[in-house]
């Protein structure tokens, strides 16, 4: 008995160890807590580069075969085409502005994938935004962006009839494809 109950002891602070070793170019120790203050940097900054309409800090935060997922059934915007999209303005110095209200990061066993859910302070009021961040060259790049604007469930019949019209031309197009 003396024996079990400092090794059941040491069992518990092992399994209760918040420390995880990712490969970085120092190999060296990370805890989760660092990881998503990390990721929350990574997004911060993210959310600031469009709000100062700075372009190249902007994309630079992103993957190289990232995707936007706006707000309007049509924006399905791979890399190259969201940058294109969006250059004209951040050219005017203005883009958008989101500012996080609240947010939860989950990050994968690997610790070199993370996603994240959302709350924003936007032009379009509160809008929920998630995705995906990858660990590259040991910075979180956004991998995979959703935006969508939040409905109050007592409004979503309001909201269905403002958007029929203009989904059902959609749908019908899409099963065309």
């Amino acid at each position: 008995m003396r024996i079990i109950i400092p090794f059941l002891a040491g069992l518990l602070l092992v399994s209760c160890k918040t420390e995880v070793k990712v490969n970085t170019d120092k190999d060296q120790t990370i805890s989760i807590k660092e990881i998503e203050t990390n990721i929350n940097t990574t997004l911060d900054n993210w959310h600031k580069a469009a709000t100062e309409a700075n372009f190249d800090n902007y994309f630079n935060l992103m993957t190289d075969d990232g995707v936007f997922i706006g707000t309007d059934a049509t924006e399905n915007w791979q890399n190259d085409a969201f940058k294109s999209f969006s250059k004209p303005y951040f050219d005017k110095g203005k883009a958008w502005s989101f500012t996080t209200v609240d947010r939860n990061i989950y990050v994968y066993d690997n610790h070199k994938i993370a996603w994240f859910d959302e709350l924003l302070d936007t032009q379009m009021k509160l809008c929920r935004g998630s995705g995906i961040l990858k660990l590259e060259n040991n910075q979180w790049k956004v991998a995979h962006y959703v935006l969508s604007i939040t409905i109050p469930n007592e409004n979503v019949t309001e909201v269905v009839k403002l958007k029929t019209s203009f989904d059902s031309v959609y749908i019908k197009k899409l099963k065309l494809k």
